[in-house]
């Protein structure tokens, strides 16, 4: 029989959360890490690679090498990822990898922000002392996240382009924006009853599907057909970390009872850039690493006991439980934390508290999990499955190369210097904090299959409250590109 000794396990979690205090994203981070640490004393000294999750808040260059310098540990490789959701699944499977094939045996992984500090006055970029020597390694994708038409047409705030997104969905399903809105509070409510049990949640109370959908004073439309209860929480003060180790090294160190093991994990990115997407409202890179991760374990859905669907914005649920043969309504829950709008959504993080609720819960009930993570628009993809005991067939990564092949050539070309009729594909409608409309873009589509996006004439805002404009037929002209309804 072959030794398991190379088999990765996640032998230790941690998460932090300040309600009170004003903190810095590193403090809260080490506060994490000290507590997945404290609970595998004998691997401390072991840790070879420390890798940070991109931390939005002031930190300075070197956030991994002054954690590690914090936490008093030596490892051979400080690092911090690019921006993207997708990066704390995507860190463990990259270190369940090098685990297996006998790279390293001991990685500490740890995120953090402190959004809701800074935004109330909390510590600053002076709050955060210089680390001495050079700046940590960056590991990730770093491509830009949109194209220059899209920046030009205002599309790089995520709440715009997921609602475009949602916007396809809606249509697909008859639905104006009022109604589906309606539909995702149904989705949606269901996240805050498991928000209200988690002891590191930032709102951990139940609500209803109307308290979520419908528009008052306190749930205004941020952009439609999304109401501000269903958005990501981005003002959190939270943090957390994993500890994923060989089986000989967590055996050695007399923290294997518990381990819960690393099974598979898998990667796919769609089309880069939103507007070049052949359908705004699919997601094949989320459903080719979902679908490779579940091969590579050898399991099915049903085999599944546990599920945390990313979720920071509806159409990220609907789309991957979609790509799983999933209904809304799953008794197994599509979320085991509550999800980013309920949950919080600590910048790029928030899947790191996904793992180690995860792993929490597979510790207390056994069976299997799946993780899924996600970065920028519906772009970058990771997906994970964990176990209480080992696979079968011991850690795999899934192999996603000639869907990704496949993805990128789909890409549409983009253009930008054009006048005439479009047909829009995509649509939303942003509201201001006074309930003023503040834009209206569009990804459209010309007669010869090319796309563009593009802005509304001010002087066309004020009849488009409430109004989806997918199939619509709208005029283009100008540099940058706005347009105009004829008639």
């Amino acid at each position: 029989m072959p030794s398991d000794d190379r088999l990765p396990v996640v032998v230790a979690t941690g998460q932090s959360i300040e309600r009170h205090a004003t903190v810095t994203a590193l403090d809260l981070a080490e506060r994490a890490a000290r507590s997945a640490l404290d609970s595998v004393p004998r691997l401390q000294a072991g840790i070879q690679r420390l890798s940070v999750v991109n931390i939005i808040s002031p930190v300075g260059t070197a956030p991994a090498a002054e954690l590690a310098r914090r936490l008093r540990l030596t490892p051979e490789r400080t690092e911090v990822t690019t921006v993207g959701g997708n990066s704390p699944q995507w860190l463990i499977n990259r270190a369940a990898s090098a685990i297996a094939d006998g790279a390293v045996d001991v990685v500490l992984i740890a995120g953090a922000e402190a959004q809701h500090s800074a935004r109330s006055g909390g510590p600053g970029p002076g709050g955060v002392p210089p680390t001495e020597g050079p700046p940590d390694p960056v590991v990730g994708d770093d491509r830009p996240p949109v194209s220059a038409a899209e920046f030009q047409a205002g599309l790089i705030a995520p709440i715009h382009l997921y609602a475009l997104f949602e916007s396809v969905l809606a249509e697909r399903a008859g639905r104006n924006f009022e109604e589906h809105r309606a539909h995702l509070g149904r989705l949606m409510a269901p996240f805050t009853t498991v928000a209200a049990t988690h002891p590191y949640a930032w709102f951990p109370e139940s609500r209803t599907p109307a308290q979520l959908s419908e528009i008052t004073a306190d749930n205004r439309i941020i952009s439609e057909p999304y109401a501000k209860n269903m958005c990501a929480m981005f003002s959190v003060d939270q943090g957390a970390a994993v500890v994923v180790a060989s089986l000989a090294a967590a055996r050695r160190a007399g923290v294997d009872d518990g381990s819960i093991f690393c099974w598979s994990g898998a990667e796919c990115n769609d089309v880069w850039f939103p507007a070049a997407r052949p359908d705004p409202g699919s997601a094949p890179g989320m459903s080719a690493a979902t679908t490779a991760a579940m091969e590579a374990a050898g399991i099915g859905v049903d085999d599944l006991n546990a599920l945390d669907l990313y979720s920071c914005f509806p159409c990220a649920v609907e789309l991957a439980a979609e790509s799983l043969g999933l209904a809304p309504d799953d008794e197994r829950a599509l979320t085991v934390t509550g999800g980013l709008p309920y949950f919080g959504g600590p910048g790029n993080n928030y899947s790191l508290h996904a793992v180690t609720t995860m792993v929490d819960r597979l510790r207390r009930q056994g069976g299997n999990g799946l993780v899924t993570a996600l970065g920028w628009y519906l772009t970058k993809h990771s997906a994970g499955v964990y176990g209480a005991g080992p696979s079968p067939r011991g850690w795999r990564r899934g192999d996603t190369n000639a869907e990704q092949t496949a993805i990128d050539a789909s890409a549409v070309e983009i253009v930008t210097d054009v006048e005439g009729p479009a047909v829009v594909i995509a649509s939303t409608v942003a509201g201001g904090r006074d309930g003023e409309i503040t834009a209206a873009p569009v990804i459209a589509r010309l007669a010869d299959g090319r796309h563009v996006a593009a802005a509304a004439h001010g002087s066309e805002l004020p009849s488009l409250a409430g109004r989806s404009l997918v199939g619509t037929t709208i005029e283009l002209s100008g540099a940058p590109l706005r347009y105009r309804i004829p008639g």
